[in-house]
């Protein structure tokens, strides 16, 4: 006569096909789940011989199937859909585009897709785990009005550098040319956010913002200071040396001294000076942050800031006028609550809408020198 121990898997193997349905699926019957129970029968070992009638051995397989069936009922029901890829990201929505949904009498229709083109290569390069956020393509990916000829589309990235860099390039024809883009970084370094903002209409005015945005009123309150890095660049660009108007932001709230800032009508600028200043500066801003000392005590404050940043910027954006008016108001109250300025505490009622661009609504823009 053999002892328990040694009965037991030989009783399991023979008689799996016998199992009744009320007992145990055929899933239960599997050979990692026979080896399992295998092991831990040692603990039934026995110092006599016993004989096992077919009753007894039903009985032990039955309790072993059952106590396997409530550890399978702890499984997920179903695995989670693998991440998307930066480079899935990248090519959703048909990014790049290389021709615009409205009508353009210019041979380069998408007068700054070489910026995303170029920032997305940049990001690829020198940020560290560079990862996509699927997230956002669910309701923010991609927007069209097809009647008008206008169409948005938006990415949202992350790496150990930076909590979030969106991207958002909007592509109404020769009417109008948006490339917008913001990168927070992670909140352990307490640094300026950058910010670009880049704007043509009719083909015949353009704006154009790109900033170190600080968190704090005085730079020195940050963890180094970057202005005197930022000076060299700016002293090359004379048409980018403009002042912003106070219509929609207070300059001394969230902007530099050193703000590459311009109104012009030519557009060879934008090849001339507006391209490669804007390399130079998410060059530097990449470089302050990859050299700057993590700091995780400070990071509930910094995020404290990133988020009045927000706020403040998703109450003055003057371009909200211009989504509300081509994808509903609703549309562009989650888009700029929950996707521009995720962190912007919504006030009630949403959005006061403001005019587009200082223009009277679905009017023409207001535009004007810059100021020097």
């Amino acid at each position: 006569m053999k002892p328990l121990h040694l009965l037991l898997p030989i009783s399991l193997a023979v008689g799996a096909d016998s199992f009744s349905p009320a007992s145990t699926s055929s899933s239960f019957v599997q050979k990692p789940a026979l080896r399992s129970f295998s092991v831990s029968s040692h603990a039934l070992t026995m110092d006599t011989e016993v004989d096992l009638d077919a009753r007894s051995v039903k009985s032990i397989e039955a309790k072993l199937a059952e106590v396997n069936l409530s550890l399978n009922r702890q499984k997920p029901l179903s695995t989670p859909p693998p991440t998307i890829t930066v480079d899935e990201m990248e090519a959703s929505n048909g990014m790049p585009w290389s021709d615009t949904i409205g009508n353009s009498d210019y041979p380069d229709p998408l007068l700054y897709m070489p910026f995303w083109e170029w920032q997305m290569e940049h990001m690829k390069a020198t940020l560290t785990n560079l990862k996509a956020d699927e997230s956002s393509l669910a309701d923010f990916g991609h927007m069209d009005n097809k009647d008008k000829k206008a169409r948005i589309v938006n990415q949202c990235y992350s790496s150990d550098e930076y909590r979030k860099i969106r991207m958002t390039y909007y592509d109404a024809g020769d009417n109008t040319q948006v490339f917008n883009s913001v990168w927070y970084p992670d909140p352990k370094y307490n640094l300026p956010v950058l910010g670009i903002d880049l704007l043509a209409f009719n083909r015949k005015k353009y704006l154009a913002i790109v900033d170190f945005q600080p968190l704090h009123e005085n730079e020195e309150d940050h963890a180094t200071t970057y202005e005197d890095k930022l000076r060299p660049i700016k002293d090359q660009y004379e048409s980018l040396k403009g002042r912003m108007s106070s219509n929609f932001y207070d300059e001394t709230q969230f902007f530099s001294h050193q703000m590459l800032f311009a109104r012009f009508e030519d557009e060879a600028v934008v090849a001339k000076d507006l391209f490669p200043a804007f390399k130079r500066y998410v060059n530097c801003h990449n470089k302050l942050v990859r050299n700057a000392e993590a700091d995780d005590d400070n990071q509930e404050f910094v995020m404290e800031r990133q988020k009045a940043y927000d706020t403040y910027s998703a109450e003055r954006d003057p371009a909200t006028g211009l989504f509300a008016a081509m994808f509903g108001k609703e549309w562009a109250d989650e888009f700029v609550f929950d996707f521009l300025f995720s962190l912007s505490e919504r006030k009630e009622g949403g959005l006061h809408i403001p005019p587009p661009f200082g223009g009277p609504p679905g009017g023409r823009p207001q535009q004007g020198q810059p100021s020097r």
